[in-house]
This record gives C-alpha cells, structure tokens and sequence, in this order.
C-alpha cells in the first residue's frame, strides 16, 4: 500500500484553478495531491532578441521555491543567481511548452511564464509545466481577444509526471515521501497525441531494465493522458 493509499497507476487528486490571480493574462493554481504551483503567464509584444526580424515569437519559463515551501527554510535567489536546480527545471519547463506553439503564428512577442511553487511534496517540475501550459494557453485566448494573434498558436496539449521504482513497485506520480526512496526515478513529458517531449530517467541506487522502462513508460503515458483531459477541462479544446 502507498504511503497515501493510491494504487500503483493512480495519480494524485489533481485540481486547477483558473483564472487565479488578477494581473497576469493566463494565471492557475494546479494542485497535485500536497503539491501546489501557481503559475502564471505574461504577455510582451516584443520576441527574444535572437529572433528580431524573423516575424517568429518566443515561450520562455522562470521557476522558484518560496521559502516557505518546504520543511526546510528554502533561501530566496538573490542578486540575479539561480540555484542549478532551479535553472535546470526552468529550461525543461520553457523547452517543453516550445514544442506545442507554432512560433510563426504567435509573431514577434513573447509569453514569459513563471512557476512559483508555494507548497512542495514532490513532483513540482511536473506539476510545473501540466499548469503551465493551461496558464500559457489561456494567456492566448486573451492575446487573440486583444486582436494580437489571429489564432492559438498551439499545435497539442503537454503535461508532464513522474514514475519510478520503489521496492517492487512501479508506481506513478510519486510523493516526497516515495521519490525520497525510489532507487529508480523518472519524468515523462509528453503531448496529448502520445509524442515524447523530454524523458529524464536515473536508476539513483542501482540500474533498471528494458522492462522496467516499458512498464514505467506505460504509467507514465496513462498519467499524462489524464492530466491532458484535466487541462481539456480548463480550456477546452484548442
């Protein structure tokens, strides 16, 4: 039995709230089991400086830790440093929100979004990009409203979560408490036509096999399928 008494190919409650800040033009709150993320969206109507002149646009992603997100005091990046980990999630987020826009359609500006987790118990970077994508698509409906875009320029959904190995169990969307022991931990992000994005997978105390891949894939592919019909829910279809 898991630690919250999930079976092994179920995810966490998920729950997405939308609309949740009054500034931003996509803004969520996604809530996976303990996990809590607000991420937002923001419109520029200028591209990334490499692609002035291209007519193409840009999606780029800032990712933190509040403080008090976790059981120990996390320290606030200061004077424009980035902790490593931090940086790593961040360009996993914008890289796989990258891959679902037609950046010729969304024209010289940028959505610039930022995942600020306010309560941590595994799985924000997954959590991460599942409501970024549902901050990012509906800062599109207001970019079209607003007569910037002609259309979304959005060519699949993309949600992300984790599997990995604990004991004899292969189990999806592990907690603080399963990742903290998994010896095999993986990330799958994918889009909603079942194509791969990003799949990140370390055998963290000793090695798995193909089949243990297989397996681990299958969960992974189920989970994201949900998490896609969650966003669905949100947006509608695109």
């Amino acid at each position: 039995m898991r630690v919250d008494g999930r079976e092994n190919d179920q995810i966490r409650p998920v729950k997405i709230t939308n609309h949740y800040l009054m500034s931003p033009a996509g803004s969520v709150l996604i809530e996976m089991g303990n996990t809590k993320v607000i991420c937002t969206a923001s419109v520029d109507e200028k591209t990334a400086p490499h692609l002035i002149g291209t007519g193409k646009g840009w999606v780029t992603a800032e990712y933190s830790m509040l403080p008090g997100s976790t059981g120990t005091r996390k320290k606030r990046d200061r004077n424009g440093k980035v902790d490593g980990r931090s940086v790593e999630i961040q360009r996993l987020i914008g890289r796989s929100l990258r891959s679902v826009v037609d950046m010729d359609k969304l024209g010289e500006k940028s959505i610039l979004i930022d995942c600020d987790v306010i309560q941590a118990d595994g799985g924000t970077r997954t959590a991460s990009i599942t409501g970024a994508f549902v901050a990012m698509a509906e800062a599109m409906k207001w970019m079209k409203d607003q007569g910037m875009i002609e259309e979304i320029p959005v060519t699949g959904y993309v949600s992300a979560v984790s599997v990995g190995i604990c004991g004899e169990d292969r189990i999806l969307d592990l907690c603080y408490a399963e990742d903290s022991k998994a010896h095999v931990d993986m990330n799958l992000v994918m889009t909603d036509k079942g194509e791969f994005i990003e799949i990140q997978g370390t055998g963290e105390e000793a090695p798995f096999t193909r089949e243990d891949l297989s397996t681990l894939l299958e969960l992974g592919m189920k989970g994201c399928f949900e998490l896609h019909q969650k966003q669905k829910e949100i947006t509608g279809e695109i």
